[in-house]
């Protein structure tokens, strides 16, 4: 692909579950210093009405002013092709780190994480798809990017459809059974990102992957079974966080990234000791 739109794309930076994403030149009407932007682009034959619910809540959340938030500038459509486009972070994500990361790096980024999602929330937007993916690396911090634009585009999906636009096992417990996203479902896919970079595996170690049906099934019948590889600390953090009971668990994500931020401060404390 050599243009999207008016972007002169400069080459491909990888592909997801919803989408491609591009490395390429911003057209000068954005007003932006950045030489380099990412651009997602996704095939969704959306609607004028589902395209401009879009546009409406991409406007919102470029509004929140975050250091934790990956900036977005710019949404369109060309045919069946929406196109995002927002800064280029080139440190890669907490799947795919540009360089060796090590366990005081990940607590310190999901904390930042967690301010992002608190940013959102405070101006009632839920991310829905918090997962190591979408935290991205930047120079000395980290940032909570690309939304659940899928579940945006399509608002009366059901959880079936949701499921098969993300890996099931970031969904919190009354996502599973068909509750709107929320403040508290995103701090609890906080808490199953954190277990999942900190342990290379699943919450629901025995989660089925050969069936979506079963793997829901599982998810409603199953609790979160904590790695033998968490540090005393960061399992207190993360039982805490995928309470079944959303009450039980902490009451912003700014709340809990004191608490990761803490436990990064003690383990770097002892590390330098």
């Amino acid at each position: 692909m050599q243009q999207i739109a008016d972007y002169e794309v400069l080459q491909q930076l990888g592909e997801g579950s919803q989408g491609q994403y591009w490395l390429a030149r911003p057209p000068a009407r954005l007003g932006v210093s950045d030489q380099t932007v990412a651009v997602k682009t996704m095939v969704h034959a959306a609607s004028d009405a589902e395209f401009a619910r879009l546009a409406r809540h991409l406007q919102l959340y470029a509004s929140v002013e975050s250091p934790c938030l990956h900036r977005v500038y710019d949404v369109g459509q060309q045919g069946n092709l929406i196109y995002i486009a927002g800064e280029y972070v080139p440190g890669g994500s907490l799947t795919r780190p540009a360089r060796p990361f090590s366990r005081v790096d990940v607590l310190r980024a999901l904390a930042d994480a967690a301010r992002g999602a608190h940013a959102l929330h405070e101006v009632g937007i839920a991310h829905r798809a918090v997962r190591p993916g979408n935290v991205i690396l930047a120079e000395g911090h980290a940032k909570l990017a690309d939304m659940g634009i899928s579940q945006l585009l399509s608002p009366g999906q059901t959880i079936t459809g949701a499921a098969q636009m993300g890996a099931i096992e970031y969904l919190s417990p009354e996502i599973i059974q068909g509750q709107p996203a929320s403040r508290a479902s995103d701090i609890w896919a906080l808490g199953a990102t954190l277990h999942k970079v900190l342990t290379g595996i699943s919450i629901y170690p025995l989660l089925p992957s050969n069936s979506l049906v079963d793997a829901l099934r599982f998810l409603l019948n199953e609790k979160p079974v904590m790695g033998d590889a968490l540090r005393n600390g960061e399992r207190r953090i993360i039982e805490a966080v995928v309470a079944a009971d959303p009450a039980d668990r902490p009451a912003t994500s700014e709340e809990l990234a004191t608490s990761i931020s803490e436990e990064a401060a003690r383990q770097a404390g002892k590390l330098q000791a």
